[in-house]
């Protein structure tokens, strides 16, 4: 039968399916406490280190690291596709295997990207329609090839457009509304969200059409809007230009990551084929950790003006739990006024790749902007700078990129960087000496669970969510939104995805996440030893974790703010962001690696 097999039903398949009696069928299991154990049948050995937990329904191997859930099992014993494992489970327990054939279309992936597909030639076809919108792009230097290339089309003006070609169903209705195309009213009806704008079609690793961008042709707001947050497309995830420039160049060395869609273009039509966009939003840990998969080379270039400034010092800081030795990050400042699509037009293509070979080192562009606003020849400025530099040390991982910022800082406050070292250090556990002793109760707990005299914080939230996902239903995501930790995006997605579907278990997240980039993690942290008795309340200890990241977030920002008040940087509204949280008392800095 054609058709997507609902996730629903995968999530039920495997909360019903008893790991023990698959696996058992094929392997011999030996029972060991609350749990069984075997000889792996993934590798070699002798003394059994496989463990199948019937209560979370998952397996893990500590010899070579092999795990999953029932249905994975199937997939790597047996050698079976993802659909053939599905079959085989459901015929274990009884059951028939769904296909969304007559359910909500909004859910079924293939059918959606078809329809984005059509969008996509429909705003092409329109352009080739459009006089004005096409000399609007060779105004900008947009040749036919290019806009070929990044797929650029056309949303012609009027309310309808897209609404009339494609919505002819109710059904139609609803898959327009799922990828963002149309906007219900109050009164039910509906209309085209992109009108009369260039439309930039956004793409998926593979190259499928997930969302768009529209840029208005005259001078109408916003000048850039983004397809809204849908199934298909998340803004803090996708980076746009990345599918074409792995398509454009058989090895990334470098990649420059820039403002906007016409910057891409610009560039691209320059030969420039190694520069990305953020969507409209600051570049999150999930954008850094794509560009670090494909390269250890990341260059920052924003606009000169104040907004360009501020998005760089944002990057800075969400790339400091990144860095570390072998990873080189720049950042390049453009003249005011100009942005990377006008400078590579006025200067050419020779003159912007000098511009990034003079760009700043990330250290050396940190101490610059910390020092602007101190009197180094000063002792109380020199301590001033070595206070500003202490909340963004603490992001830097432990090594030798660590060292060396370390000593890049002492040689401006006037220290050696051993004797910086320790102030710093010093100051920050006299800070934490109260917390410690109001949360010694949580850490006992979190000992319990990790094994570690000073546990993660987001580590601990992951893991019990894991090991109690109900306990997640009432926890407010919107603490951790200010919060950019590495693992604080895995956390909110974890938690989002618990109170979307009530009944998962801990084998069906870990499904979930079998092909994502943190599955592995998870599995470990799954393994993890917790808590098993009725007097541990897991929902209150994972409140409690997401309460004291929310006070990390305040106290980081409040922090920045600070710096930022010193380098007389605040705008009207971070004063008044700034005033609040003062009015607001925030717990010291704690744990968080």
């Amino acid at each position: 039968m054609s058709g997507r097999i609902p996730q629903h039903f995968i999530d039920d398949l495997i909360a019903r399916a008893d790991i023990v009696e698959v696996l058992g069928r094929r392997i011999q299991l030996k029972k060991a406490g609350r749990e069984f154990k075997a000889v792996c049948p993934f590798h070699d050995e002798k003394t059994p280190s496989f463990t199948v937990s019937p209560a979370k329904g998952f397996y893990h191997c500590f010899g070579c690291g092999a795990h999953g859930t029932a249905l994975g099992f199937l997939m790597d014993y047996d050698h079976m596709s993802f659909v053939d494992a599905v079959e085989s489970l459901a015929g274990m327990i009884g059951i028939e295997v769904p296909h969304e054939e007559g359910q909500r279309p909004a859910q079924r992936f293939d059918e959606l990207f078809e329809l984005t597909q059509k969008v996509e030639r429909h705003f092409q076809h329109e352009l080739r329609d459009n006089d004005k919108a096409v000399a609007y792009l060779k105004q900008r230097g947009i040749d036919g090839a290019t806009a070929q290339r990044f797929g650029i089309g056309y949303a012609a003006a009027g309310w309808s457009r897209v609404l009339d070609k494609f919505g002819t169903s109710a059904e139609m209705i609803e898959r327009l509304l799922a990828v963002g195309l149309i906007i219900r009213k109050d009164n039910g009806k509906h209309y085209d969200r992109f009108r009369d704008r260039i439309m930039f079609p956004i793409r998926d690793s593979r190259g499928r059409c997930i969302g768009f961008g529209g840029r208005v042709l005259g001078n109408d707001e916003p000048k850039y809007l983004n397809s809204p947050e849908t199934v298909l497309f998340h803004k803090g995830r996708e980076l746009y230009g990345l599918y074409e420039a792995r398509q454009a160049l058989r090895h990334i060395d470098r990649l420059v990551v820039v403002e906007g869609y016409m910057d891409v273009v610009g560039l691209a039509r320059n030969g420039i084929d190694f520069a990305v966009a953020t969507l409209g939003t600051a570049t999150t840990n999930d954008h850094l950790q794509r560009l670090f998969r494909l390269t250890d080379y990341v260059i920052f270039c924003f606009d000169g003006d104040r907004a360009g400034r501020d998005a760089a010092w944002r990057a800075l800081q969400n790339t400091l739990p990144l860095i570390e030795e072998g990873r080189q990050v720049r950042f390049v400042f453009l003249p005011d006024k100009q942005d990377p699509d006008s400078f590579v037009r006025e200067n050419g293509t020779a003159a912007f790749e000098q511009a990034l070979q003079e760009g700043v080192a990330l250290s050396d562009y940190l101490v610059r902007e910390l020092s602007s606003g101190v009197d180094l020849a000063s002792v109380d400025g020199r301590a001033r700078l070595a206070e500003l530099a202490r909340p963004l040390l603490r992001l830097v991982p432990a090594g030798v990129y660590r060292e060396l910022l370390l000593q890049t800082l002492a040689e401006s406050v006037g220290l050696s960087a051993f004797k910086l070292e320790a102030l710093l250090t010093a100051g920050s556990e006299g800070k934490d000496n109260k917390m410690r002793g109001k949360a010694a109760r949580h850490t006992h707990r979190a000992t319990r669970m990790t094994g570690v005299g000073k546990p993660s914080v987001l580590r601990r939230a992951i893991t019990l969510l894991l090991h109690y996902p109900q306990a997640a239903q009432d926890l407010d995501v919107e603490k951790l939104a200010d919060l950019q930790r590495p693992g604080a995006g895995l956390l909110r997605d974890l938690i989002e995805n618990v109170q979307a579907e009530p009944g998962i278990t801990t084998a069906g997240i870990l499904e979930r996440w079998r092909h994502h980039a943190d599955g592995q993690h998870l599995s470990k942290l799954a393994t993890i030893e917790v808590p098993f008795d009725e007097e541990f309340d897991a929902a209150a200890e994972l409140a409690e974790c997401l309460q004291q990241l929310a006070r990390v977030a305040a106290r980081e920002r409040i922090d920045f703010l600070i710096g930022k008040e010193r380098l007389d940087n605040l705008s009207v509204d971070e004063k008044a962001e700034l005033r609040a949280l003062g009015n607001n008392p925030v717990k010291p800095h704690i744990a968080m690696d």
